[in-house]
């Protein structure tokens, strides 16, 4: 039988000779199950060994250049992996390249642009693809030319392959002489790729991008293509609201077996949520290569013990870009994302049709988001929980302005239910006749008892008649630090214990409440608060006013209820 290397590393990730996170041992189990899966006639892809092993012998022969003297390439085992699985997996009709995209999520200095160095070179010219167009991205272009260089040193060290790559450094490009493929390097400007059909697009350091614009556009070239590959190779990131931060959970969900895409490879090196992150020896989990050298090792203590030592920003980036934990580089986050998964239910505004509950409202200047809020008290295995039915409202006409601005998928969430879109007074300014027509409605809907409807007096003067005229107690929610303290900080605590729910898919409370951070006065009493102007977080402002009418409904005594508790007691 042929060296299986890559089936080889999955049995030992599995079998624990090789020390690896959940993720890998979930990829490594994804790729022996699907071994298995190829053997019968429903599955269209099989594992082909020797196209596996062309890219792993081709990496072995090139040279590193690169310090005092030249070494020959030796794979470790997760580039065996990575490699191997990415060409050796092809579909049973036509033998297409079964992976169409691919997420490797890696710690620093564990040879990323070496893997994608790799990527680029052989199947700018070794696959037998002519013509082909591979693209090296970034969000700047000496950040994309990183990735050229190091094919460029391949090419350089060794005198055969140099005579089979024409490279022109000063045009970012790399002619490919026996395909005719073209490898170029391209930074932020993403229109520059309209048009083209990549073969292959390596993103570099996805976690940098600001939006999924770039591999949008290289995806969107690649639809004819029988086989193609996006690749991204990134560290984690500061900022868990961002493109990169979703598809990284995407991946883990698919390789939790929550969604299957055949056609997407992922490779997430880190540690697991029960370990010690300053044990050193689970270090490897994420850096699978610096922490195999002892001396690298030893580095790498020292540079944790200094950020440790130090704190602040040294230690958050650490953690991030040694340690490759996904953290929100804000000081005072409001709630954490792993938190905020505790919130997610299947439950819908039906579930409390005809029950009491309190609204809350967040009334803009009158351009931007308003949002109202619904809490609802119930028990759930004789615990208290809340449930938040959020809705949001936004001018027509300034909707595609703040997508721009905000960077943020408004029309999605128009289209999801999420979002009504007013269209009165020009659509420029919010109608808030319309917002209290809609309210009334959903009252009427769900037969609701409203307790009392909270709201912030800021921008609220000409809708306050009109709100009075619903029939309903309405109550000022003052936004000082001392008068919002207690309920932001109970409501925290609730959604930290997993008694606070909402539906999982609505995607824009999750999006405010990740934008959010906590501000405090000299008493050290807090609010909620934002970074910058892009950030909304009206969804939130609207919870915590109608979290607090519910936290305060809660804490007074219900008298009545005391007495007939008392008369049973008492058989009376």
């Amino acid at each position: 039988m042929l060296n299986d290397r890559v089936t080889q590393y999955a049995l030992d990730v599995l079998e624990d000779k090789v020390v690896t996170g959940l993720y890998v041992k979930l990829a490594c189990k994804r790729h022996l199950d699907d071994l298995e899966k190829s053997k019968t006639e429903g599955f269209e892809y099989y594992f082909d060994v020797d196209k596996a092993n062309d890219i792993l012998d081709y990496a072995e022969s090139l040279i590193i250049a690169e310090g005092d003297e030249e070494i020959r390439v030796k794979l470790h085992g997760f580039q065996v992996f990575i490699l191997g699985s990415l060409n050796g997996w092809v579909s049973k009709k036509g033998k297409f390249r079964r992976f169409r995209n691919s997420y490797v999520q890696l710690g620093r200095q564990n040879g990323k642009s070496f893997l994608n160095g790799i990527i680029g070179t052989y199947f700018g010219n070794f696959d037998s693809y002519k013509y082909g167009q591979i693209y090296c991205t970034a969000t700047k272009m000496d950040q994309a030319k990183i990735v050229l260089k190091e094919m460029i040193k391949f090419i350089n060290a060794d005198e055969d392959l140099s005579k089979l790559f024409k490279i022109k450094e000063y045009e970012g490009k790399i002619e490919c002489k026996l395909t005719n493929s073209v490898i170029k390097a391209l930074g932020k400007d993403t229109k520059s790729i309209d048009g083209f059909r990549p073969y292959v697009g390596i993103v570099d350091e996805l976690h940098a991008h600001k939006d999924n614009q770039m591999i949008k556009q290289l995806e969107g070239g690649t639809r004819k293509l029988k086989q193609c590959l996006i690749s991204a190779i990134t560290t984690a990131g500061f900022n868990t609201n961002s493109y990169c931060h979703e598809l990284y959970e995407y991946c883990c969900d698919v390789l939790q077996g929550l969604y299957t895409n055949d056609s997407q490879f992922i490779y997430i090196a880190q540690m697991d949520k029960e370990d010690d992150v300053w044990d050193s020896r689970n270090w490897i989990k994420a850096n699978p290569l610096v922490c195999s050298d002892e001396d690298d090792l030893k580095n790498l203590e020292q540079v944790g013990d200094k950020a440790k030592n130090i704190g602040g920003h040294d230690l958050k980036d650490f953690m991030v870009k040694a340690l490759n934990i996904w953290t929100q580089f804000s000081e005072n986050q409001y709630i954490e994302r792993e938190d905020l998964k505790k919130c997610f239910t299947d439950k819908t505004l039906e579930d409390f049709k005809g029950q009491k509950c309190n609204i809350g409202l967040d009334l803009s200047s009158g351009g931007d988001l308003t949002s109202l809020a619904l809490i609802f008290v119930f028990k759930e295995n004789d615990d208290k929980k809340y449930f938040i039915h959020s809705h949001s409202f936004m001018p027509e006409k300034r909707l595609y302005e703040h997508i721009k601005s905000d960077k943020a998928p408004y029309d999605m969430w128009v289209k999801e239910g999420l979002l009504t879109i007013t269209n009165t007074n020009g659509g420029i300014r919010n109608d808030y006749n319309f917002i209290l027509s809609y309210l009334k409605e959903l009252i009427e809907e769900y037969e609701l008892h409203v307790q009392q409807i909270g709201y912030d007096q800021r921008n609220a003067d000409m809708f306050l008649y009109d709100l009075n005229e619903l029939g309903h107690d309405t109550v000022e929610i003052y936004q000082s630090h001392s008068k919002l303290n207690d309920p932001t900080e109970d409501l925290r605590l609730e959604i930290k214990s997993g008694n606070v729910l909402f539906n999982k898919k609505n995607d824009l409370l999750k999006w405010s409440f990740i934008n959010a951070k906590t501000v405090s006065n000299n008493n050290g009493e807090i609010k909620i608060d934002k970074d910058t102007s892009k950030e909304r977080i009206d969804p939130i402002d609207s919870v915590i006013n109608a979290y607090k009418l519910a936290f305060k409904n809660e804490s007074l005594l219900d008298y009545s209820k005391m007495m007939d508790d008392y008369f049973n007691i008492m058989n009376w």
